[in-house]
């Protein structure tokens, strides 16, 4: 079975999504009912919920929603990472709200919407170490050409468990591949960096792209990460771009068919509950 790391929901009747509108595709409702039909089918079990970066003054009504999502008998939601705003001022104070939210593991702010010197000040940073005092992990959302940025975040933040989401967002589909991959090597020298395996077909030629596109960016993040720090999400309904979840899942178990059984079950699901100090029923 496996645990879902990185889903979105989407419900435009509640919550503002003001990125969506430059993307059409993805600009309509995904509800939690829509997911768990198809997760049901594809043995998923269990789920956090990913921010979906709404608008600011919707961050703390995003995770009210979930948490009546969450307590919906049966429902695979377990956790959420939230939304944030680390470079301003006020964020300890935000802490202290989500501190009183057992739902919410973590946090993300989505740096490639960002200008690249947001994460390089010293608010950013001071603001991103207080996440250890509380025990919440930060998701890392960055494109391949300004993982050098994230290398300096993290180096800053030695004490911070961070997670790289979507194997560090590689441009599968143009083939770049070399200065991808010496910057996740680099990344993967910090410890307390953890690989997200999330949805990489949508970055693939979207008409074209076949496993033998994928299989180079998958095997190296794992090499360089090892088993033990790797973890496994959808990023649905966004990998919809290369294909959709049974696509996603498809190929996951196919990239990991030679894995021993407890090599798959690490990725799939153990070090997820590991990470964020979780039980697995």
């Amino acid at each position: 079975m496996l645990f879902d790391t990185h889903l979105h929901l989407i419900y435009p009747n509640k919550l503002g999504y003001p990125w969506l509108s430059e993307v059409p595709a993805l600009n309509k409702p995904y509800h939690y009912e829509e997911y768990e039909i198809t997760a049901n089918r594809l043995g998923i079990d269990a789920c956090f919920h990913m921010e979906v970066d709404v608008r600011e003054e919707d961050i703390k009504n995003e995770t009210t929603m979930l948490e009546n999502l969450s307590s919906q008998p049966a429902s695979k939601i377990k956790g959420v990472i939230s939304a944030c705003r680390p470079e301003q001022q006020g964020f300890n104070d935000f802490l202290s709200w989500a501190a009183q939210k057992t739902l919410i593991k973590g946090f993300r702010r989505v740096l490639h919407v960002a200008s690249d010197d947001v994460s390089q000040s010293s608010l950013f940073r001071e603001n991103i170490k207080l996440l250890s005092n509380y025990g919440f992990t930060f998701d890392i959302c960055a494109r391949a050409d300004q993982l050098s940025i994230v290398e300096e975040l993290i180096d800053a933040c030695p004490n911070v468990k961070f997670i790289l989401d979507h194997c560090g967002v590689p441009d599968i589909k143009n083939n770049i591949f070399s200065s991808w991959a010496a910057a996740m090597k680099n990344i993967s020298q910090r410890p307390n960096v953890i690989a997200k395996i999330s949805g990489v077909i949508a970055y693939g030629d979207a008409e074209s792209w076949k496993l033998t596109d994928i299989k180079p960016y998958f095997d190296h993040t794992v090499d360089v990460f090892g088993i033990d720090r790797i973890v496994w999400g959808s990023d649905s309904p966004v990998c919809q771009l290369g294909g959709g979840l049974p696509t996603w899942v498809g190929l996951t178990h196919n990239l990991t068919s030679g894995w021993s059984k407890s090599e798959r079950k690490s990725f799939y699901r153990e070090n997820a509950f590991k990470l964020w100090n979780m039980q697995d029923n």
